[in-house]
Formats: structure tokens, C-alpha cells, sequence
């Protein structure tokens, strides 16, 4: 008899929405400089969409707390979150533009970003129904391309619902304790966890963080990701093993698949495998939301994973 399908991880996202303006060039220019690109590409971005996308995708009810602008870019982000499934009748118009990053991409993989905040700057409160929203979720994502009290009222507003929050500390920066004594999963990359904790290895900043929240993920890119808690040794879960076409946003993917994963009831140990082998896909593709996998390229790939290793595939 084959087993029920789980019930659809309810997630809420409150974060940003930008419009990537990405230029790319043999080599970047220096100060007062012009120099001739070979490329140009606008991509669906911000950590806040691209979270949303990811869990989305991934199988979860997804709803989506932010802003875009009044203007070309913001109908565009609106569309590819609804595309994917997300709820975005918490994304509000304001006036003026959307967020943007303006990106340039050198040859050898460099890059330089200037973001403009934007729409994300008016997401500094909850509005008209967002309390309901992150209420009726399981899990509350947050990140930091929004202004902090924005961001610490969703937290404050999980906390008294008993909604789980996982908080990407990215852009890294010091977090207030109010903020963290509501986080329940932090996941830095190495470099945040690094900048958060004072050390850059990254079992003791594990370790360290917490001090602060009960459960740190660091993600380590291709060495895959660690995991701590309170009370229990480091572990490291390995990444698959593939060829990386572009990295943006896998950690974003990462995130949103966890939440998935956590949200269905699987074990930690599983969840990370299966939101690991959800990361692997997303860089073999070029973009960020449009490198996102499905729910079933996912299951589909742990499968082919276990029947080329005559092992079970982990997260299944």
C-alpha cells in the first residue's frame, strides 16, 4: 500500500524582493574607468523571493511578507512568486522602485555588488494581516536585506504564536539578543558564522553560537554543512558531489528546502540531506530562482543516487 503523501509544510517568508541587474566583464573597472561588458542579465532576486521560491518548489504552502515597487521590476517579482506557488498577497506595492543589486561578474569569478534597498525599505513593521499570516505557518523564514525592526517584529510575532524561526544572518552584521532568544535555527555560511562568533572554524563557531539560539546550521558550500544543538556533538553532513555551473542562491535554496523538510516531521539528519541534495541541483543551473529544483528533480535525483550506490539515498 503506498504510505500518504505528507501534509504540505506551511511556511511564511518575510524578507526581501530585489530585481539582480547583473553585468558581466573580462575584468572589473577601476575608479573613473569604462570598460566593455560581454553579457548583461536581470534576475529575480533578493533572499527573502528566493527562499520563498526554493520552499515553494519544494512542496511548501508558501506565503510571502514584503514589498516591491511601482514599477516594471515589482510586476516581474510578483509574477515569478506566483509562478512558483507563493501566496503574495502579503507582498505590497509601494511607491517609487523596487529593490535592485547591481552586480558586475569578472572573468575570474570576482564580483562587486551595490545594492539599493528600495521597496525592502518600507518592510520596517508588519501591516494588515501579516500577524494572521506568520500565525498560520509552521515555519517563520527571516533574513536581513529588510530593516531590523521589521524583522524583529516578525520574530516577536512567531515567538507568541509558537511558530518556528530560522534566521539567515545575511548581510552578516551583530544581531540583538531580542532577536536571537527568538531565533530557533540560525544558518550562517561559514563566513557569517565566522564574523558572528569571532573564530573561523567552523565547529567552534557552531559551538559558540549556541550560546546564544538552540540549534546552528553552517553552511560550507561544496563540503556540504554542519549541524549543532544544544546538548549533542557536530555533525557534518556531505554535499553530492557535482559540477557547479552558478552558485547563486544555493544557500537561499538550502533554507527554503529545510523548512520543507523540517516541516513534514523528517528527522534533522534527513532534512539536512535532503535540503543538501536540493542545494546541489540549484548550482548546476545559471540564475537564481530559475535554478531552483522541484519537489519531484529532488526526490528524483536521491533516487537515481540510491540506485547508483546500491545504498539508501539519505533524506528519503
Amino acid at each position: 500500500m503506498t504510505p500518504a503523501p505528507p501534509a504540505r509544510a506551511a511556511v511564511a517568508v518575510l524578507g526581501s524582493a530585489n530585481m539582480d541587474l547583473v553585468a558581466y566583464v573580462p575584468t572589473a573597472p577601476r575608479r573613473g574607468e569604462t570598460v566593455t561588458g560581454t553579457a548583461f542579465h536581470t534576475v529575480p532576486g533578493g533572499k527573502g523571493a528566493n527562499q520563498a521560491v526554493a520552499a515553494a518548489r519544494a512542496g511548501g504552502a508558501v506565503t510571502m511578507i514584503g514589498a516591491v515597487g511601482a514599477d516594471a521590476f515589482g510586476t516581474r517579482l510578483r509574477t515569478v512568486l506566483t509562478d512558483a506557488g507563493v501566496d503574495t498577497d502579503g507582498l505590497r506595492t509601494t511607491g517609487g522602485a523596487s529593490g535592485t543589486a547591481h552586480i558586475v561578474v569578472d572573468d575570474a569569478g570576482g564580483n562587486s555588488i551595490v545594492v539599493v534597498p528600495g521597496a525592502n525599505a518600507a518592510v520596517d513593521a508588519l501591516t494588515g494581516g501579516d500577524e494572521a499570516r506568520i500565525a498560520a505557518a509552521g515555519t517563520l523564514l527571516l533574513q536581513l536585506e529588510t530593516p531590523l525592526p521589521g524583522v524583529l517584529a516578525g520574530a516577536r510575532t512567531a515567538r507568541a504564536h509558537g511558530v518556528r524561526v530560522v534566521l539567515t544572518p545575511a548581510p552578516a552584521r551583530q544581531l540583538p539578543d531580542e532577536l536571537l532568544a527568538a531565533t530557533d535555527l540560525l544558518v550562517p555560511n561559514e563566513h557569517e558564522a565566522a564574523a558572528l562568533s569571532g573564530t573561523s572554524d567552523p565547529e567552534r563557531a557552531a559551538v559558540a553560537l549556541l550560546s546564544a539560539v538552540p540549534e546552528v546550521v553552517v553552511t560550507l558550500g561544496a563540503a556540504g554543512c554542519l549541524y549543532a544543538a544544544r546538548g549533542a556533538d557536530p555533525v557534518r553532513v556531505p554535499a553530492p558531489r557535482v559540477r557547479a555551473a552558478d552558485t547563486t542562491a544555493a544557500g537561499d535554496t538550502f533554507v527554503g528546502a529545510l523548512a520543507v523538510a523540517r516541516g513534514e516531521g523528517r528527522p534533522m539528519a534527513a532534512a539536512l540531506a535532503w535540503a543538501s541534495a536540493a542545494a546541489a541541483l540549484s548550482v548546476r543551473r545559471e540564475g537564481a530562482s530559475a535554478s531552483m529544483p522541484y519537489r519531484r528533480e529532488i526526490d528524483a535525483y536521491l533516487d537515481t543516487y540510491a540506485a547508483d550506490t546500491g545504498t539508501p539515498a539519505p533524506g528519503r
